[in-house]
């Protein structure tokens, strides 16, 4: 709204000191992070000390994890805390009529509502399993329908086709999402957006659905989330930029830039939460956050047209998804060749895989003893290197 206040000021023939600094993306951006992490601070602690008086804690399942009881009680839903972060930075210093920022504030309220559903189930109506899985697909089906129609009514009648992509390591990268399809006439067309709106879904539900998983210990979803959002930030603003874009030979993407705008207001406000998420965690995120954050980097993604990236950056949420689908169908195969059903890991996500260890190892070997914060800046770590690949692929060809 301050942005749109310059621009009208400015554009009405006033003239002050300062009056021209919104107009750089550069400024917005530090002042979203700035504002975001500030907010994130402030408004934390209040809604945990609230949280905490309505007794809004944490359900404990004992599965056997170091200091896992201790959790017990810790304030959730805190991605309360994010999502008012994000948004009040974004809608300050944001350009509103910009279709890119409009759809990322659409899925942080969409996706943090249901989120915010999820954990109000679980929490109020004293049910472990919250809103059932199907409403969950549903809404996140229908948000992906709605993004996906979104750009192709925005782009098809503009000099960059909806259906454009990028694909990592091959020259002249650019995909298009036609080629699935490729004949021609109104019904092909039809088909061919349709087949793109389907591509759009699956990415954002199953980005969605990552996060989620990862979110198992104190900080590792909110620090590899900032990760992935620094870098999406990052790849924004050189798409978005025609002499950058055109040095690095990737796709020019109008008026992407702006999106640099949203991933400070992102990354900052996930600082500012991890003050309180880091271990020992003051208040977990909860579906509310998790389910969000997801989806942000989704759809930020897709708009950025980095979308088959996201495999090599978001390479931690991969793993924690693969880690629960494998595990599941291979102790269903194994129970129902032999009767018994194998596990190809002590735990899942993957996170828990570390974080459990063998008891019969330890004895022998109790340096190898893996505590929760060594495996979350370890994910942190590997989350820096993927980020680095994923930079790095913009030269490899």
């Amino acid at each position: 709204m301050l942005y749109h206040l310059f621009e009208y000021l400015r554009t009405a023939g006033y003239d002050f000191p300062g009056l021209g600094l919104m107009q750089y993306i550069s400024f917005r951006a530090i002042c979203c992070s700035v504002v975001a992490i500030l907010t994130s601070l402030l408004i934390g602690k209040k809604i945990i000390a609230w949280l905490q008086k309505k007794q809004i804690g944490e359900t404990i399942r004992d599965l056997g994890l170091e200091g896992q009881m201790q959790k017990k009680g810790t304030p959730t839903m805190g991605g309360v805390i994010i999502l008012i972060s994000i948004l009040i930075p974004i809608l300050l210093f944001g350009n509103l009529t910009n279709v890119n920022i409009q759809l990322l504030i659409l899925t942080t309220v969409w996706l943090g509502g249901l989120g915010f559903l999820d954990d109000y189930i679980k929490v109020f109506k004293h049910n472990k399993e919250g809103l059932p899985g199907k409403y969950k697909i549903v809404a996140q089906v229908g948000l992906g329908v709605l993004v996906g129609l979104t750009l192709y009514f925005t782009y098809r009648n503009s000099g960059l086709s909806y259906s454009q992509t990028t694909i990592p390591f091959v020259k002249n990268n650019e995909f298009d999402y036609k080629w699935l399809f490729p004949f021609e006439g109104p019904v092909a067309r039809a088909i061919q957006g349709g087949l793109y709106v389907v591509v759009i879904t699956f990415i954002i539900t199953a980005c969605s659905n990552g996060t989620n998983l990862t979110d198992g210990m104190d900080g590792l979803a909110t620090g590899v989330s900032a990760i992935v959002g620094a870098t999406l930030g990052l790849l924004a603003y050189l798409s978005g930029h025609a002499i950058f874009s055109d040095y690095l030979g990737i796709m020019f993407i109008p008026n992407a830039g702006e999106l640099t705008v949203y991933s400070t207001a992102f990354v900052g406000a996930l600082l500012g939460f991890l003050w309180y998420n880091a271990f020992p965690a003051q208040v977990f995120m909860g579906d509310t956050g998790s389910l969000a954050l997801g989806g942000i980097i989704g759809v930020f993604a897709i708009l950025i047209r980095k979308e088959l990236l996201l495999p090599i950056l978001c390479g931690i949420f991969l793993v924690e998804s693969l880690s629960v689908i494998l595990q599941r169908y291979y102790f269903k195969y194994t129970k129902k060749k032999s009767g018994t059903g194998v596990r190809i890991f002590r735990m899942s996500p993957l996170h828990h895989h570390f974080q459990k260890e063998n008891p019969d190892a330890l004895m022998q070997h109790p340096a190898q003893i893996h505590p929760e914060n060594k495996i979350t800046v370890r994910f942190w770590i590997v989350s820096i290197i993927l980020a680095v690949l994923t930079i790095v692929t913009l030269k490899i060809r």
